[in-house]
């Protein structure tokens, strides 16, 4: 039992690590956000993100969304334009474990042989950040930009598209700035 509890805590803080998309974002204090009702995209910034076509239409399906659930609705006469941009990098996790052998004192383990075990993890991925850009379209400026960074394991349409439409959700779930308050 008391090699359970470690395999199984490990395992979740695994798994959650990978899955988690990281957010950080940044916004003009000056600006009241209440005064955004319209919203449309900045075909100019998205054209430049270097991904597929059917990708930025999941993202931009995927922000029509979000911005729809926060009352905002898309317009030909917008007050707000919407902009992305993405990157991606290779990354390599390295884990080591030393197993020096529980439940039968120091050393040794009738599992594991001479009572030390290291066992070197190495894993490759993708990590993947995507850019949400809100400009004030009067005055032609970023007013709000997000973040999301996390790891992008993706094997068939349907878990690409589920994972965007997370991105994009952690994302846009802090806009408007102060919200939470």
């Amino acid at each position: 039992m008391k090699f359970i509890k470690p395999l199984l805590l490990t395992l979740v803080i695994l798994f959650s690590s990978c899955s988690a998309v990281k957010v950080a974002v940044d916004y003009d204090s000056k600006v009241d956000f209440k005064k955004y009702k319209t919203f449309a995209f900045y075909k100019t910034g998205i054209d430049k993100a270097e991904i597929s076509d059917l990708d930025k239409k999941r993202i931009l399906r995927a922000i029509e969304a979000e911005l729809s659930l926060l009352g905002l609705v898309k317009s030909e006469n917008p007050e707000m334009l919407v902009s992305i941009f993405t990157k991606s990098r290779e990354k390599v996790n390295v884990n080591q474990n030393n197993n020096f052998g529980y439940g039968f004192g120091w050393g040794w383990n009738p599992w594991m042989g001479n009572g030390m075990n290291n066992t070197v993890n190495i894993s490759q991925y993708t990590e993947g950040t995507l850019f949400i850009d809100f400009i004030d379209k009067e005055k032609k400026e970023l007013v709000w930009q997000g973040v999301g960074t996390g790891a992008l394991k993706i094997q068939n349409r349907e878990k690409k598209e589920e994972r965007i439409k997370e991105f994009v959700k952690e994302i846009v779930s802090r806009f408007p700035p102060g919200k939470n308050k």
